[in-house]
């Protein structure tokens, strides 16, 4: 299973942390696939309401994955850790604003980024081993993902006090301090979820509520109260008592980075007016993008996490030595960098709406893109508005993609297309064609004022429903950059290939391996057959032998052997063959304009051509094992 799981549920959404090694951190990847669900549930009927829940018992999540930002940061590349947060803070903003009820099961630690994904809920459950905690101090960081609202919001000095010590909250003390609002017993969970997903009735979670426990934190309101009403980290210090609890809270100060203990109360003080989360994030953010740069980021998680030593150095080497400007640097304004919360949404014209367009199109939507479509055949794709020509859909859109059958009706698009593009738009052909044809339509592009990228793809409808295909690109560096969010969206890997017509020829030549060892895996299980070797015995040697391919061991065209593939769903296309015999005819046209040999190739193609002749074009092209299986040695 993958980081999450993610999926509808009866009458609910539901999302699913599953990295119970890792305490459930939360990866980059996971934190775009939550804004995305969010995006995309938030009008869908079907969804009455979302649950999030993890798996394992440590912890529904401890935090965000910090080890790439680690690595990049000591190599003096900060960006990587300022794109995490902005686009993590973005989805905090979402979910605090989401118009549907929001459940969230919160088990063991919810720590840090885990605070971000769940107490912004509408109802957010704990039961009898939740610890949740803001401990970013430790790292050289300041409570963010939107905690420092939470904390701002807790009764009394309790924020100022959590915020700097990193203290944990148990189940009552996050119910009283605004963490948290139900208390159900770990063993009533799954009932509860039962009851959500047949019901979609968020009512539910208040009728199986207990009395919580009581909060420890809430007897010591007043002791916390008079501790930490300084205005500065010295004020509350100099405000220590000689009491062993005093004593007790200034040693969990101490454990922090100075800078960020000093910050932290400070931020809490900010934010205490503040009315939206989006305010509140802006000041996070402050931080944050500079915490590795002119803060303790880097020490503290080498402290903390790489080498474990458990003694940082930091830059200010104790909370006396902390000026009030050290602190005031740290949260000023950021000019042009200042964290923006709206998307860059795009524009999209989409032309070509069909088994692999519509879901392409329908990830587009999914990541809050306005799309719009047209196909000749007239479908229509939930949330891609309709328009009535392809130029119309080229109208006014930052981008157009293309996903048509042949060069030659790309051309024909390409002429309709193009004038109706605004200057500047990219046109991004992921259509399988000829070199020549994308050559073209990249220069009339060019001619234009465009940017075109031709990228045509690998991974079948299966890639393009679940936003798992591969782009191989052709064009300048300038369009690849405009293009590859994209192909973030839509797949898992872009490669750019070279200039215009690099992605085509990429494309044909994978495809063209593709469609020979396909060929020669059919052959060889039709052998095995005629020999009286048991297929999966073949199989088990061949996957992990020097026949080793993708034919066999992710596509394998015998049914019921190895991973799930069209052999076993009666050999319905993935791929379907007659789109193996275009992509092999392309290899073969290219071939002989480059004057190139390929003599293998060409008997692929022969023999797909023989087999879309015998009437099997529209099944896929594993479905060659059978059609072999048939033939003796003479045929």
């Amino acid at each position: 299973m993958a980081d999450i799981d993610i999926r509808i549920d009866g009458k609910i959404g539901r999302i699913t942390l599953n990295r119970p090694k890792a305490l459930n951190a939360l990866t980059y990847d996971m934190i775009r696939a939550i804004e995305n669900t969010l995006d995309t549930w938030a009008n869908d009927d079907r969804v009455a309401l979302i649950l999030i829940d993890a798996i394992g018992d440590k912890a529904f999540c401890a935090g965000g994955d910090i080890q790439e930002m680690y690595a990049t940061a000591s190599a003096g590349n900060f960006e990587y850790g300022r794109q995490f947060w902005r686009d993590e803070y973005r989805m905090n903003a979402k979910l605090a604003n989401f118009p549907k009820p929001y459940i969230a099961l919160m088990q063991g630690f919810t720590m840090g980024g885990g605070v971000g994904v769940s107490c912004h809920g509408s109802h957010r459950v704990v039961c009898e081993n939740s610890q949740i905690a803001m401990p970013e101090c430790g790292i050289g960081l300041v409570p963010d993902v939107g905690g420092s609202m939470l904390l701002a919001q807790a009764p009394g000095r309790l924020g100022e006090y959590l915020g700097a010590t990193g203290t944990r909250m148990k189940a009552g003390d996050a119910i009283y301090c605004g963490f948290a609002d139900y208390y159900i017993p770990r063993e009533k969970w799954a009932e509860l979820t039962t009851r959500l997903v047949e019901t979609g009735d968020h009512t539910q979670v208040d009728a199986m509520a207990q009395t919580p426990p009581e909060s420890g934190l809430q007897a010591q309101q007043q002791q916390i109260d008079n501790a930490f009403g300084g205005e500065t980290v010295n004020d509350i210090l100099n405000g220590f008592d000689d009491s062993a609890w005093c004593a007790t809270a200034a040693e969990a100060l101490g454990r922090g980075c100075p800078l960020s203990v000093a910050t932290a109360i400070a931020l809490v003080h900010r934010v205490r007016g503040f009315t939206s989360i989006e305010q509140v994030l802006k000041q996070e953010f402050r931080f944050t993008y500079r915490s590795a740069s002119d803060g303790d980021f880097v020490e503290g998680i080498r402290a903390a996490i790489i080498d474990k030593d458990r003694n940082p150095k930091w830059k200010i080497p104790t909370l006396r030595d902390v000026r009030d400007i050290d602190v005031t640097k740290m949260l000023m304004p950021l000019g042009e960098h200042e964290l923006k919360l709206e998307e860059n949404r795009m524009i999209i014209g989409f032309i070509g709406l069909g088994n692999m367009g519509g879901p392409m199109a329908r990830n587009l939507v999914g990541a809050g893109h306005k799309v719009v479509g047209f196909d000749v055949t007239g479908v229509t794709i939930q949330g891609v508005a309709p328009a009535a020509t392809a130029a119309l859909a080229a109208t006014g859109a930052d981008l157009v993609i293309t996903m048509l059958p042949n060069g030659e009706i790309l051309r024909s698009v390409a002429d309709e297309v193009i004038p109706a593009m605004k200057s500047g738009a990219c046109l991004i052909d992921c259509s399988t064609v000829d070199v020549e044809s994308a050559r073209a339509v990249a220069d009339q592009a060019s001619a234009a004022g465009l940017l075109a990228v031709d990228a045509p793809v690998s991974g079948g409808i299966g890639g393009a429903e679940a936003g798992t295909l591969t782009f191989m690109a052709g064009g300048s560096a300038a369009a690849f950059a405009v293009a590859e969010p994209m192909f973030d969206i839509m797949g898992q890997k872009s490669v750019h290939c070279g200039d215009s017509g690099a992605g085509q020829a990429a494309k044909i030549c994978n495809n063209m391996i593709l469609g020979a060892t396909m060929i020669v895996t059919c052959e060889a299980f039709a052998l095995a057959d005629k020999l009286g070797l048991d297929r999966q015995k073949m199989f088990d040697v061949v996957s992990t032998s020097s026949g080793y391919s993708w034919s066999m061991n992710a596509y394998c065209p015998a049914p019921g052997v190895g991973p799930t593939s069209p052999s076993d769903n009666d050999y319905k296309p993935g791929f379907a063959a007659a789109l193996m015999l275009k992509d092999l005819n392309l290899a073969q046209q290219a071939a002989e304009s480059a004057d190139a040999a390929t003599p293998l190739g060409q008997h692929a193609r022969d023999m797909y051509e023989a087999f879309v002749e015998d009437g099997q074009g529209n099944m896929d092209f594993s479905a060659m094992l059978p059609y072999l299986a048939k033939k003796t040695h003479e045929t």
